[in-house]
């Protein structure tokens, strides 16, 4: 009779969506650090497999940073969307948005700075005939642009890329320390009625 326990044998590693998982990883590991320093490595080691099965859905970091970068975007217009709903659409909702817009990169800064680094996922030009591959964003910044246009009258592209280089321009001085972080100030700027109509 043998006095040597039996151990079970190992389950393999399975997971159900091992690509959504691995998004997520490599999400939270951007809360801490730039996408230069993110490894496909670190991201396989967060979600507890091989580097190997992480090929399988990214062939490179390239493709890896694409999908953070893409996923950053609809969360980023997620947060819009909830905050224009909130302050019940207009222009109280559209200057909410590009406020959310700004707090969003702030608490954010790795991801942000990935969005836009990564052309595949930026936001879509505002040219005219870009339109059809527009992203979320992209068409809830037209959307809202028209709606002010119509009622102050002047152009819904040119107010578009006004409120776009308010908010981003924002975002970035903060971000990069030109100018305090400070939340009241993101309010006080940011205010669409002051966009020159023409």
């Amino acid at each position: 009779m043998s006095t040597s326990k039996s151990v079970p044998p190992k389950k393999a590693y399975h997971h159900g969506d091992l690509r959504s998982a691995l998004v997520e990883a490599g999400l939270r590991l951007l809360e801490a650090r730039a996408a230069d320093d993110l490894s496909l490595r670190e991201v396989a080691r967060a979600v507890g497999v091989s580097a190997t099965a992480v090929y399988r859905h990214f062939p490179d970091k390239g493709a890896l940073m694409a999908a953070l970068a893409g996923e950053g975007l609809a969360r980023l217009a997620e947060a819009q969307h909830a905050v224009f709903d909130a302050a019940s659409g207009g222009v109280a909702g559209f200057n909410a948005s590009g406020a959310a817009y700004v707090r969003f990169a702030l608490a954010n800064p790795g991801l942000f700075r990935l969005i836009f680094a990564n052309p595949d996922s930026a936001p879509h030009s505002l040219h005219e005939d870009e339109k059809r591959d527009e992203d979320d964003a992209m068409a809830f910044l037209r959307a809202n642009a028209a709606m002010v246009a119509e009622g102050k009258g002047g152009d819904a592209q040119v107010i578009a890329l006004q409120a776009w280089a308010l908010v981003h321009g924002l975002s970035m001085l903060m971000l990069d320390g030109q100018i305090p972080v400070d939340d009241s100030l993101i309010d006080r700027v940011i205010d669409v009625r002051t966009l020159h109509p023409k």
